[in-house]
């Protein structure tokens, strides 16, 4: 490591006061493109949320299917900075928007959790927060899977979920 380097690691080890949460390790496979910095780091909680319906392998056969998340997004000091919502769609505060397309999946750590997972943008929009975002990573994350047994049709189960958010750009 060079002098320059080691100072810039030293220097954010040692501030107190960063917006930045410790960051997780991430897989190999979950990493985003180089090149690419982190650009907004936020905390979701709330639910995913699942409908029953007929089976993609056996519609005779119900099962819980991912209707869409529906989470209120924080940033490091606890401050509301945004929604996330079907599409997978993360809405800021500031109006920007980015809707995101699933690349990789790793089961993560806690295996009573949804997966990891590394999204591209598919699209961005509007000046702010997610206006330029290319990459979305999904870490850290608890509970949020499907409800286990049977179902009725129609049925809909709101599962608690938090999960980190790293954004990238």
């Amino acid at each position: 490591m060079t002098m320059q380097k080691t100072v810039l690691v030293l220097f954010a080890v040692g501030c107190g006061g960063s917006n930045v949460a410790q960051l997780p390790a991430i897989p190999d496979a979950l990493k985003p493109p180089a090149g690419q910095s982190l650009a907004v780091q936020a905390q979701a909680t709330g639910a995913q949320v699942y409908e029953c319906k007929p089976g993609k392998d056996d519609p005779a056969k119900l099962e819980w299917a991912l209707k869409g998340p529906d989470a209120e997004l924080f940033d490091v000091t606890g401050k509301k900075i945004g929604k996330h919502y079907a599409g997978p769609t993360w809405e800021g505060e500031d109006g920007s928007k980015v809707v995101g397309e699933v690349k990789a999946k790793d089961p993560g750590p806690d295996a009573g959790a949804i997966p990891w997972l590394l999204m591209s943008a598919k699209s961005a929009e509007g000046g702010g927060m997610f206006g330029q975002i290319a990459t979305i990573q999904r870490v850290r994350t608890e509970g949020g899977k499907a409800p286990a047994g049977a179902c009725t049709l129609g049925a809909e189960a709101r599962v608690p979920y938090k999960a980190m958010y790293l954004f990238y750009k």
